[in-house]
Parts: C-alpha cells; structure tokens; sequence
C-alpha cells in the first residue's frame, strides 16, 4: 500500500512528491512519458512575482519564491537575474506604476527605472520607463525536476506508465491502475498538466483543464547582451486574458549557455502541434522592436508547448470533496514552475492533516462545480 500516488512527473508533480515525501508519506509518481516531458520540458524555467496581480496567486508566489531559495536539492541553476518591465509610450507606464503600487503593497520588492536602458544598455532608448523586479529567478526547470525527485526519500517513480484508471471503494480512492500495474493507494495527486481533465474524469469528475499553445525562439550564443527578464507591459494583460485568439508580447532573456530565450504567445488550439510560422515571425518582430541589435542575430531553433489553463487564470490545488482522496495540483498555466514548490507544500499540508500556511480557498477544485 503506498501512501499518495502522483500523476504526472512535470516539475509541479515532483514538487507534490518531494514535500508529501518530506512529511513522512510514502510515494509513486506515474507518468505516461518520460522526466519532465509536458509543459516543464516547453518553459522557460521563470519564477517571477513581476507578472502576478496582487490576489491569491502573489501570495502563492511570494511563496514558493521564498522556498525556491530555501530548497537544498542540489544545482539547479537558480539564477537570481531579477525582471525589468518596460512600457513604450506614458499611458504604458501608467499601468506599469498602478500594477507596481499594488504589489509594493504585497509585499513584492519593486524599483522605479525611468531609463530602463540603465538595466540593459541594448535596448531601445526611447521607452517611457519601466519597473525592476529584483526578486524574478529563473531554473533550469528539468534539472530542477529531476532533483526534486532525486532529493524525496520513500519515493518510487514508474515513467513509461500511462494511467487508465482510478479505481474506488465505496466512493473513495482505493488504487491507480497502469497497463503494466495496480497501485493500491488511498490519496491520488492529479498532476498531469494540460492532462489533469483526463485523469479527473477516471475518478468521475469535472475538471475544466485546457492547453494553451507557446512558442519559444532560442538564438545563437553570444555573450552576454541581455542580462535581466526583460518584457513589454502588455505581457500581463496577456497572461491575464482569457481569450482564445493569438495573443502576443516581447519577452526576451538571456541564459547561462548563452543564447537569448524570445516569447511569447498564447492561443487556445487544442493539442495542435503545428509550427505557426506567422506566430514566429511575430515574436521576433516585437522582440527586435524591443531589442534593435537582435535583427542581426541568428536563430538556432524554436520550440513550443502546451500550458494547462484553467478559466479562472487560478491553479486547482487541493482535495476534492466529491471523491475523498483525490487530490489535484494543476491548471497553473506558464506560472507552473514559479509555483511548484508552494502548490507542494499545499498538498503535503493538506495530506497530513496539517494547517495551510496561506488561505487554500481561492484555489478549491470545487469552484467549478
């Protein structure tokens, strides 16, 4: 009998793993591919309080910002590069001043730039002014997966092994099935990324989980050019939006390897893997109009991903009371590794029966219902 199985071994799964292991719990993290083969494997690594309104999804950030420096699980590449958000015109900075009063009063740490080419030399130098956000970090987010797992003790992990059942006994969850074994279990953690509505419905319930399609650009390596997160104001709206249509903005960051990281966009299109090269062109266009000198600069590849959106742009996170002993950790969207750590906490809390920490409500699955 294993204590909590985990569905899904993306960076929010292995975060469930290692606190519920840390608390004393045996487990199992089943996942139908390979480490960190979702959405962890398409981000970025980011880990930023920048992009957050003040609500429940800061204070979850300011969170798991604060464990992320806390963690002891070996390197993982945490870089504490800070984010600069840059508007180009003054009603731009208006909005950028009104976000930044409302986080200051969080708790976020946040410092006026009026020239923000002091913070990156390179970029156009006729922006209206920006806000630095010193306490964005960015992971390398497979390393910091795999340590994660590596780190949890009284862990076992079956890769390889997609779930096809969540089997009850008298309403409760009793085991986890796999085409190659039943795992009995009385606790099942719905890690499964833009998959949790799936899981969900093994055990007969509702989950409104949907991908929503990114694209990355990775440039040749240079030297280092960009050293900050650096984004336009309209990223937030962006994030913010629950429209189903494209929707761009320049977000471009340099990595210790040398090349320099462009996104980014959102579309609902379903698992459609296509390569949208209209999409491309779009982000390299906002990209140079933000960083002129990246018109000459070659691009080496792009990739894209699917992050788990849930409608209300907050996390499902916590037992549901319509079928005891299942859990969900999902619906993160592109915050998912920022917020791992603290959405791990919450579960493991809440599996052994311990207070919270901060206010779980906001983030209930039965919300939906």
């Amino acid at each position: 009998m294993t204590d909590v199985v985990v569905v899904g071994a993306g960076i929010v799964g292995a975060a469930c793993a290692y606190y519920a292991a840390a608390a004393g719990l045996s487990v199992a993290v089943v996942d139908r591919g390979p480490l960190a083969g979702g959405t962890t494997s398409g981000g970025e690594g980011n880990i930023l309080l920048s992009d957050k309104e003040p609500g429940p999804e800061l204070d979850l950030a300011l969170r798991s910002n604060k464990l992320w420096r806390e963690l002891d699980i070996g390197p993982i590449e945490l870089e504490p590069k800070g984010g600069l958000m840059v508007a180009a015109t003054p009603a731009g900075m208006s909005t950028v001043d009104e976000l930044a009063a409302g986080q200051r009063r969080a708790g976020v740490e946040v410092i006026a730039v009026p020239d923000p080419t002091e913070c990156e030399p390179r970029l156009r130098p006729d922006l209206a002014g920006g806000a630095y956000y010193p306490q964005d970090l960015q992971v390398q987010p497979m390393l910091a997966t795999a340590r994660l797992l590596r780190a949890a003790p009284r862990l076992t992990v079956h890769y390889g092994q997609e779930v096809t059942g969540i089997d009850l006994s008298h309403g409760r969850v009793a085991a986890v099935r796999t085409a190659a074994r039943r795992i009995p279990t009385g606790a099942v953690v719905n890690a499964a990324g833009v998959w949790a509505g799936e899981v969900a419905r093994f055990a007969g319930i509702s989950l409104p989980i949907a991908p929503r399609r990114g694209f990355v650009l990775v440039t040749e390596p240079l030297p280092p050019l960009v050293r900050h997160k650096v984004y336009a104001a309209d990223y937030v709206a962006n994030v913010a939006s629950g429209a189903a249509e494209l929707q761009t903005s320049a977000v471009v960051e340099g990595t210790p390897a040398g090349t320099i990281l462009i996104g980014a966009s959102r579309e609902r299109v379903g698992f459609d893997r296509t390569f949208a090269l209209p999409v491309l062109r779009r982000l390299a266009a906002q990209a140079v109009e933000l960083f002129p000198f990246l018109a000459g600069i070659r691009l080496l590849r792009a990739y894209r991903g699917f992050r788990p959106y849930s409608p209300d742009h907050l996390p499902v996170i916590g037992a549901d009371p319509r079928v005891p002993g299942l859990f969900h950790a999902c619906g993160h969207e592109g915050a998912g590794i920022g917020l791992a750590p603290a959405t791990g906490e919450l579960i493991a809390r809440e599996l052994a029966g311990k207070p919270a920490g901060l206010d779980p409500a906001p983030f209930r699955p039965e919300r939906f219902t």
